[in-house]
């Protein structure tokens, strides 16, 4: 395997430094594996490429085969392969929220060691689902059971007609993209992209757009509203991230992935002193629990950090690098991003890497405890054991040497209208006056493909916040801010001078931590509380979203809910379309004046910020602000 020729594949100094050791030692990591791909296929690139059947793969060359065999033109064959990513995005979200069911019904059958820690969030479920209220107990089975029969209920999705603004119910029906549930949604759109079945690229698009709203309303809200009930609504509090959270004279734990069951029971058992004192007996200062990728941000939203739960490392590229710090006892990998050569990184820097999830399997790894609610006590006991066993060889070895940094997370609705005061006229204020000139959700992956680790979407953020322009990051791209110290109090001073005021009057950091990619249905909700407050359309509004390093398919399905939510919407790196242009024109022109949303591609992160700009502009003037 060719190895990388530089080692600066991150905008972040930990991650560098390790990966100058790996790249000495020969170490296959995502870096080194991404440069010895090399020029890619320009037919891939442009999504004019088609292998669905066994006449093909097939390729569009304008000018010489315009055609796939089956006769599917350029634009048909973007929007069917957009169509296919969506799928497995809202697959992959769907997939999370029956885990958040299912474990908060056996929670209310006293069968894990969680409990009901928000008890409003389970009456709202009820009162959207049309479940009785009739005690806790019976009330949380009640609505978990009526929430999984409406993954795939007839009909238009339950939680958009309770919860959508009524002027984009309107827009919907117009456009006959009215989502239904998500499993309905799923099956159709899986059958529409067959083979010879829809060969229209605006009828795929409309399925696209529908399952981002299913995708937004059916399961993302609803699974932060179940989480919300089980490990209680997310508050500002201070944590710390980045490398230098592991220390490796601790028996260290890393639940990893997008689910935070096995990592939240991991902290429940770590709290008792039994195993601390199991750990401390093996020889260590005591035993931890580090959150790594989204299942870290999903932890640390929810919980302060002490001595047992210490933080996070980063985002998905991050994770091998964690392991080469030589201080990871375990890592419990969860459904979403485990790297298929995980297993070889963790054998040869001494960690013991587990599949908790029935989805994830890693080649070389013969040890799996895939999650069950009603098992994950067992589960989480039977992982700090293997990480005290594991410590017992290790003792201590590890790297000391990395950063670490301290950042404010915890931010949702609910604690956003309690920092102004239980209202969101101080908000409506900032922005009338100008103070805050508008706000952008930066809901993001990481990737390489537009210069290294976290680049682009640092550059963004803070391109933005000195534009006076408030921040809300979710996703891969919070660690990105958050380990490139954006969302501490220290932010302050690179955002405009009429943002820093306000921050500093409220102490809250420019750029506002609120978890992971399944938060996006959270920030719907700021959009959809503000718009309502203002009395106009969320496509009136001075917001946009943002996801400067987008890489896997949940991304899409995101994007395509944003956009017929009404949302200006930019992506970076350019999407697999330019082989279509009629499909590029509806996506990034012609869908505004339908949904009031457009994509922007833009891979210059000052350019995709004045393109952001302009647009808060033109809404603020439309608004007469």
């Amino acid at each position: 395997m060719p190895e990388a020729t530089s080692t600066a594949i991150s905008q972040h100094d930990s991650i560098n430094r390790v990966a100058e050791d790996m790249v000495a030692k020969g170490d296959s990591t995502v870096a080194s594996r991404f440069e010895a791909q090399g020029a890619r296929c320009r037919q891939c690139a442009e999504g004019v490429t088609c292998s669905l059947c066994t006449m093909g793969p097939c390729r569009i060359i304008p000018g010489r085969q315009e055609r796939g065999v089956c006769g599917m033109d350029a634009n048909g064959m973007v929007a069917r392969g957009l169509v296919q990513k969506t799928n497995m995005g809202i697959a992959a979200y769907i997939y999370h929220a029956q885990e958040a069911a299912n474990t908060l019904k056996a929670t209310a059958e006293g069968k894990t060691p969680f409990e009901i820690r928000d008890q409003a969030k389970v009456m709202s479920l009820a009162q959207i689902l049309g479940v009785p209220t009739d005690g806790i107990e019976s009330t949380t089975r009640a609505v978990a059971d009526a929430y999984l029969a409406s993954l795939s209920a007839a009909g238009s999705s339950v939680f958009a007609e309770a919860l959508a603004p009524a002027s984009r119910k309107q827009v919907w029906s117009s456009l006959g993209i009215t989502p239904g549930s998500p499993m309905q949604e799923l099956v159709a759109a899986t059958a529409r992209a067959m083979t010879n079945i829809d060969s229209d690229y605006v009828s795929l698009a409309k399925a696209a757009l529908r399952l981002g709203l299913s995708s937004a309303y059916g399961a993302l809200i609803p699974l932060q509203m179940m989480q919300d009930a089980l490990f209680g609504t997310a508050a500002p509090h201070e944590a710390e991230v980045d490398l230098g959270v592991i220390d490796p004279d601790y028996v260290n734990i890393l639940p990893h992935g997008h689910e935070p069951f096995v990592g939240a029971a991991l902290i429940e058992l770590a709290k008792r002193p039994e195993y601390q004192r199991m750990a401390r007996e093996a020889g260590a200062k005591g035993l931890r629990i580090v959150g790594s990728i989204e299942t870290g941000q999903e932890l640390m939203q929810r919980y302060e950090t002490d001595e047992v739960f210490v933080g996070m490392t980063g985002n998905w590229i991050s994770q091998e690098y964690a392991l080469a710090t030589g201080a990871v006892d375990v890592m419990a990998a969860d459904m979403n991003c485990t790297l298929p050569t995980l297993a070889q990184t963790a054998e040869r820097y001494g960690t013991k890497l587990v599949c908790v999830s029935e989805l994830v399997r890693v080649p070389g790894v013969e040890t799996n405890l895939d999650y069950a609610p009603e098992k994950v006590e067992q589960q989480a006991a039977e992982l700090i054991r293997m990480a005290i066993d594991n410590f017992r060889t290790r003792q201590g070895a590890g790297r000391k040497d990395l950063p670490k940094r301290k950042i404010i997370t915890g931010f949702s609705t609910e604690s956003v209208l309690a920092a102004l005061g239980g209202s969101l006229d101080p908000l409506l204020d900032a922005i009338k006056s100008g103070d805050i000139r508008g706000a952008v959700a930066l809901v993001s992956c990481s990737t390489l493909s537009n210069g290294p680790q976290d680049s682009m979407t640092v550059a963004v953020a803070k391109e933005l916040i000195a534009r006076d322009i408030l921040v809300l990051s979710a996703g891969c791209g919070n660690a990105a801010c958050q380990v490139g110290g954006l969302t501490g109090l220290e932010a302050q001073e690179l955002a405009g001078p009429r943002l820093r005021a306000v921050c500093e009057a409220l102490g809250i950091p420019p750029v506002l931590s609120f978890g992971t990619c399944a938060d996006t249905g959270r920030l719907l909700g700021v959009a959809t509380a503000i718009a309502g407050a203002l009395g106009v359309d969320p496509s009136q509004l001075p917001l946009a979203v943002t996801a400067p390093e987008y890489m896997e398919q949940k991304a899409v399905v995101d994007a395509f809910g944003a956009v017929a939510f009404g949302l200006y919407t930019h992506v970076s790196p350019v999407p697999p379309v330019t082989g279509a242009p009629d499909v590029v024109k509806l996506l990034t022109a012609d869908v505004e004046s339908l949904t009031g949303g457009r994509l922007a591609v833009e891979t210059d992160p000052v350019a995709a910020a004045d393109g952001i700009t302009a647009h808060i502009d033109a809404k603020r003037a439309g608004l007469g602000i």
